[in-house]
C-alpha cells in the first residue's frame, strides 16, 4: 500500500468525494494491478475528464498514480504546484526538454512507481471515441525499464464532458474502468529502440487496448483510427513564404 505525504492526501480529500458524487463506478480488473513494483498503466483517452476517473481507479487499486501530463497544466496557478508536489510528470512537447519526461518516468518506475500514460497523447479524434494511433512513449518506457505494461480501458466520462460537442453535465454518470492482464512484450525484450521496434510495440499496445475497450463497450473494435496529418493553414503558408523572402 502506498505511503502518502500531505499534498497527495490533500488531493485525495479534494477530488475523491467529488468523483464519488458524480460517478457510478464499474471497476473491474483491479487484480491485474500489482500492489508493488514499477508498472506502466496505459489508458485510452475519451474525455478531458478522464484523468479524474483514472486517478480514482488507480488510487482504489492501492497505488499512487504518476501521470505524464502536458507541461502547460503545471503552469496553472496553485493547481500546477500541487501537481508537482503530488509527483506528476510534466511533458515538454516539441522542445529541447522533451526527453526529460521519459527520464523522469524511468526514474519513477525504478523507484517502484505507477506511471500512467495516455499513449494517444490527447483525446481520441475517432468520431466514435475508439482508440487512435498511439505515440511511441510507452514503447520507449517499456524498453528502458522492462516494467509490465497494463492496459486499462475506460468509457463513460465522455457523458460528463464530451470532447466532440464540448458539452458538460454535472450529474451522476456511470463510468467503466477495466484493467486487463499485462501485455506480452517478451518478443521485444532487450531490443534496441529502433523506429521499427517502437512502431511494432506501439501497435501491439494499441491493439490490446482497443480490444479491451471493445469488451467494455460490448462491441467489436474497428481498426485503429489513423488521424490525418496536420495541414498548414493558408496564413501559416503566407508567413513562412514571407519569412523566406526576407532572408538575406
Amino acid at each position: 500500500m502506498r505511503k502518502l505525504g500531505f499534498w497527495p492526501r490533500f488531493a485525495v480529500v479534494l477530488v475523491k468525494p467529488l468523483m464519488k458524487a458524480l460517478t457510478e463506478r464499474d471497476w473491474r480488473g483491479l487484480e491485474h494491478v500489482p500492489p508493488t513494483g514499477g508498472i506502466i498503466l496505459v489508458f485510452n483517452h475519451v474525455s478531458h475528464a478522464d484523468p479524474f476517473t483514472a486517478a480514482h481507479y488507480v488510487y482504489d487499486s492501492g497505488r499512487w498514480p504518476q501521470f505524464l501530463a502536458k507541461e502547460a497544466v503545471f503552469r496553472i496557478p496553485v493547481a500546477g504546484r500541487i501537481l508537482h508536489w503530488c509527483k506528476q510528470i510534466p511533458v515538454y512537447r516539441g522542445t529541447a526538454d522533451a526527453g526529460k519526461a521519459l527520464d523522469a518516468a524511468v526514474e519513477a518506475i525504478h523507484q517502484g512507481g505507477c506511471v500512467v500514460i495516455y499513449p494517444e497523447g490527447t483525446t481520441t479524434k475517432d468520431p466514435d471515441l475508439w482508440p487512435m494511433r498511439g505515440k511511441t512513449g510507452v514503447a520507449r518506457l517499456a524498453l528502458a525499464t522492462g516494467a509490465p505494461v497494463i492496459p486499462v480501458a475506460q468509457f463513460g466520462m465522455e457523458r460528463i464532458f464530451d470532447p466532440r460537442t464540448k458539452r458538460l453535465r454535472l450529474w451522476r454518470t456511470k463510468v467503466h474502468v477495466w484493467a486487463g492482464p499485462a501485455i506480452d512484450l517478451s518478443k521485444w525484450a532487450g531490443s534496441e529502440a529502433t523506429g521499427a521496434t517502437l512502431t511494432e510495440i506501439t501497435e501491439e499496445v494499441m491493439n490490446q487496448l482497443a480490444r479491451l475497450v471493445g469488451e467494455v463497450r460490448g462491441e467489436t473494435p474497428p481498426p485503429i483510427f489513423q488521424p490525418a496529418a496536420k495541414t498548414e493553414t493558408a496564413g501559416q503558408t503566407a508567413s513562412r513564404t514571407a519569412a523566406k523572402k526576407d532572408r538575406p
